[in-house]
C-alpha cells in the first residue's frame, strides 16, 4: 500500500487506521504516530508531500512485520519508536505483528473517537503510574531520612558517650600522675595544668614535689620535647630518675647530669627541660638548679619581682648539667612561680610572655594562690598563637609568720 500525504492530520489518521487494522498495542501506535509526525512534520510543514508505503513483510525475530516507510529522511532526533533507513533516502519502521492477525478496517470515526481516547487513556494511565511511584519513592526517601537521622543522632550520642568516657579516663590518668601538693607547714602550695588539647591530656608537663627527712621540700619540674604519651613517658622516666637521685643524697648540683647519664643512654632521643628547688620550710632557704629550663619568678612581698637566672643544659642536650646552684631566700609573703614554656610562649614571643607572667603575678599577689595561678594562666592565654601544654606552680610563705633565720 502506498499512499501520498500532504498533512499531519491525514498522517496521524492513515497510520491509527493501519495500526487499528493490524491490531497493534496502543502503546505501539502512539509511538509510531509520534514519531511518524517528528519525520514528516519539516517536510510537511514545507509544503512538500511524501509518500507512505505499508505493507507485510516475513523472516527474522517475528513471523511477519508491518513495515512502514516514510519518503522522508530521519531528523537526527531520538524518536519515541526507533526507525531504520528506508529506499529513497526515507524511514522505515518493522513492528512485530500478533498471530492471528485481527485485520480489523475501522472507519475513520471510529480511529478519530477511539484511537485519541485510547493514548491519552495510556499516556494518564502512565502519568498516574509514575506518580504513585514518586510518592512511593518519597515516602521511602522520608522514612529513610528519618532513619538517618535518627542514626545520625545515636552517632552523636555515643560519640559524645565515647568523648565522656574518654575524659574521664584523662582525667583520672591525669590525677594518678600529677600528685597532690605535699602537707607542708608554713607553706602554701597550688598548681594548675592546661593540655595543649583536650584529646592528649597528658603531654610533657610533668612536675613532682615531697619532703625530704629534714622536711626540707623538693620540687621538680620537667617538660619533655613532644606531646601525648611518649612525651608523658619521656616525663616520667625524667622524674623518677631525678626522685631516684635526691632521695640517694646526691648533691643538687649533679642531679641534671646525673639524669642525663641514667637515661640517655637507654632512652634514645628523650630530651627533656627542668627545674630543681629545694625550700628549707624552716628558714626560707631556697636554691636552684636548671637543666635549660624557664627561669622561676620570685615576686616578694613588697610587690618587686624578678627571674631567679639559674643557667644549665637539660637532658638529651649537648653537655646537660646544672651551671651551678643558685641561692636565695623566701620570707614571709613571697611567692615562687616555676612554670613550662607553654604558658609564656603562647603568643609565640617569650619575652613578651615574661613581661605578661610579671605583671599579671604583682597584679593578682593578693588573691588566694590556687585563685592567683589559676588567674595568671587566664591572662596569659588570654591570646592563644601557639598552643602547648602548660604547667605553672606556685609557692608562697605565708605573711606574718617569721621563719627561723628571721629570729
Amino acid at each position: 500500500m502506498i499512499t501520498t500525504v500532504t498533512s499531519l492530520a491525514v498522517l496521524r489518521r492513515d497510520l491509527r487506521r493501519l495500526a487499528f487494522r493490524y491490531g497493534l498495542p496502543v502503546e505501539t501506535r502512539a509511538r509510531l504516530v509520534l514519531s511518524a509526525v517528528e519525520v514528516a512534520r519539516p517536510r510537511l510543514d514545507a509544503g512538500r508531500p511524501l509518500n507512505v508505503r505499508a505493507g507485510i513483510e516475513y523472516g527474522g525475530a517475528h513471523p511477519r512485520f508491518l513495515a512502514v516507510e516514510l519518503s522522508a529522511p530521519w531528523p537526527g532526533a531520538t524518536l519515541p519508536l526507533p526507525c531504520e533507513p528506508g529506499r529513497e533516502a526515507g524511514v522505515v519502521w518493522r513492528i512485530g505483528l500478533p498471530s492471528p492477525l485481527p485485520l480489523a478496517d475501522p472507519s475513520d470515526t471510529v480511529v478519530a473517537e477511539e484511537a485519541v481516547e485510547e493514548e491519552l487513556a495510556l499516556a494518564l494511565a502512565r502519568v498516574d503510574a509514575l506518580s504513585t511511584q514518586q510518592d512511593e519513592m518519597r515516602s521511602e526517601l522520608a522514612e529513610t531520612d528519618r532513619g538517618l537521622v535518627a542514626l545520625y543522632v545515636e552517632l552523636e550520642e555515643r560519640d559524645e558517650r565515647l568523648r565522656l568516657a574518654h575524659s574521664l579516663i584523662f582525667r583520672e590518668l591525669e590525677a594518678a600522675l600529677r600528685p597532690p601538693p605535699p602537707l607542708v607547714e608554713g607553706v602554701e602550695l597550688a598548681v594548675h595544668y592546661v593540655p595543649a588539647g583536650d584529646d592528649a591530656p597528658t603531654g610533657g608537663d610533668l612536675y613532682d614535689w615531697f619532703t625530704l627527712p629534714d622536711d626540707t621540700l623538693q620540687i621538680t619540674v620537667v617538660d619533655a620535647i613532644g606531646h601525648g604519651v611518649e612525651s608523658t613517658r619521656s616525663a616520667l622516666n625524667v622524674t623518677h630518675a631525678v626522685r631516684t637521685l635526691v632521695l640517694e643524697r646526691h648533691p643538687l648540683e649533679s642531679i641534671v647530669a646525673r639524669t642525663a647519664d641514667t637515661l640517655v643512654p637507654t632512652f634514645r632521643g628523650l630530651m627533656a627541660t627542668l627545674q630543681l628547688a629545694r625550700l628549707d620550710t624552716r628558714t626560707g632557704e631556697l636554691r636552684l638548679a636548671n637543666g635549660g629550663h624557664p627561669f622561676p619568678l620570685l615576686v616578694r612581698a613588697d610587690g618587686t619581682a624578678r627571674y631567679l637566672e639559674a643557667w644549665g643544659s637539660g637532658v638529651g642536650f649537648p653537655f646537660p648539667g646544672s651551671d651551678a646552684v643558685l641561692h636565695d631566700r623566701l620570707a614571709p609573703g613571697d611567692l615562687l612561680l616555676l612554670y613550662t614554656d607553654g604558658l609564656t610562649e603562647s603568643r609565640r614571643d617569650i619575652d613578651e610572655g615574661e613581661r605578661l607572667l610579671m605583671s599579671s603575678a604583682q597584679r593578682h599577689a593578693h588573691l588566694p594562690l590556687p585563685e592567683l595561678i589559676a588567674a595568671i594562666v587566664a591572662d596569659l592565654h588570654s591570646v592563644i598563637l601557639h598552643a602547648d601544654d602548660t604547667l605553672l606552680l606556685g609557692i608562697r610563705l605565708p605573711a606574718g609568720e617569721p621563719h627561723a633565720a628571721d629570729g
